[in-house]
């Protein structure tokens, strides 16, 4: 914080991480109070929207990934989505910027997501996790070793700068555009920067899925 301002963007990243966990207690009490959990709800709720959600990203990281042992993985992948998605979906607030569109949230996003699949290719693969990156054949290691570190090293950066730079594009002409005019016209705009805000959010999950898959080498 310089001089005493608390920045936009850690700002907004609080707010979004408050809204988050406020949704998350009320559809648990939703889920205890229930009479019986299997029986899902006759209308909509905030229970039956969570189980809905739930129950997408779970059978979506199952896709993905292809591994029996995908169940282990969603919580991560569903907070990584869920996340994204709240904090992308903030800057269609009148006045907000989204998170999302300062690179210094997206570029820790990419680092965590970087840190957890280098730890699942340990936990699969143990210290050969390590032969990944000297390539398929021994002899071609000294030349492999440099090109997969930075292969590994730039898909944070990757990761960051992809979000970062469509959301912030995303914001900047939303904001322009319904600047302009205020009838009719902003609403197409809302409604298209709403499937951006979804786009960019499963690409983030995508991709950090497909990492994990490369590095735990998960088969069928």
């Amino acid at each position: 914080m310089a001089g005493g301002v608390i920045p936009p963007v850690l700002l907004g990243t609080w707010i979004v991480m408050a809204i988050l966990l406020v949704l998350g207690l009320m559809a648990r009490r939703a889920l205890a109070s229930a009479a019986d959990a299997v029986i899902p709800d006759d209308r909509v709720s905030l229970r039956s929207i969570s189980e809905a959600l739930v129950g997408w990203v779970d059978g979506f990281v199952h896709d993905v990934l292809e591994d029996h042992n995908y169940r282990d993985l969603v919580p991560f992948f569903g907070t990584i989505f869920i996340f994204v998605l709240f904090a992308n979906f903030f800057g269609l607030i009148p006045g907000m910027d989204p998170p999302t569109g300062d690179s210094d949230l997206t570029f820790g996003l990419g680092v965590i997501a970087f840190s957890f699949y280098i730890v699942q290719g340990f936990r699969a693969k143990g210290v050969a996790y390590l032969r990944s990156f000297l390539g398929p054949l021994l002899p071609l290691a000294p030349l492999m070793l440099p090109i997969e570190l930075a292969d590994n090293l730039f898909r944070p950066f990757s990761l960051g700068i992809r979000l970062y730079a469509n959301m912030f594009a995303d914001h900047t002409v939303l904001s322009i555009f319904t600047g302009l005019t205020y009838l009719v016209v902003p609403i197409a705009f809302y409604a298209l920067a709403c499937i951006v805000c979804i786009i960019q959010a499963l690409i983030f999950m995508v991709l950090s899925i497909s990492y994990v898959r490369l590095a735990a080498g998960h088969e069928h």
